[in-house]
């Protein structure tokens, strides 16, 4: 993977931990001397980006490595970000309901996860599944990177 792949350093405002933040995460190369990068990663805090989004990223001397600087090109895709609310709630439960509706996720810890919607995902669907367990006080979510199109989808129902 690293002969085809960078880590890079993301440093950003979280609204769901009220403070910034610093999260590392694979990168595609596109083209190394450009600094052009396709994320690799379901990112956990960021509203800057989601995965496949191409990005331009430079070595920064404070940081000593590899720091990204902005998306170039956006993907389609986007992030959301799940709480676990209730005590000893298998949050597998949940994973493996979004997992059928095909999104991917990726957890935290035991009361965190972030999940990936890709364009050909119908999102009002992901939303209502999100919204029976919200109603339910079993978990929280937020949408920190919300593509055009999962806009829309909302939009239309």
């Amino acid at each position: 993977m690293a002969e085809t792949h960078k880590k890079i350093l993301f440093r950003y405002y979280s609204d769901l931990l009220e403070e910034t933040v610093v999260e590392t995460m694979w990168a595609e190369i596109i083209d190394l001397e450009k600094g052009y990068f396709k994320l690799d990663n379901i990112p956990f805090f960021g509203p800057l980006i989601a995965t496949d989004d191409i990005f331009f990223a430079e070595y920064d001397e404070d940081e000593q490595r590899l720091t990204y600087r902005k998306t170039i090109e956006t993907s389609g895709n986007s992030i959301i970000q799940v709480v676990i609310l209730e005590k000893n709630f298998d949050k597998q439960i949940i994973r493996e309901k979004l997992k059928d509706v095909n999104c991917e996720s990726e957890g935290l810890n035991e009361t965190l996860f972030a999940v990936e919607i890709t364009p050909k995902v119908d999102y009002s669907v992901v939303k209502s599944i999100l919204n029976e367990y919200a109603e339910l006080s079993v978990i929280d979510f937020a949408e920190p990177c919300l593509s055009e199109k999962h806009r829309t989808d909302l939009l239309k129902n």
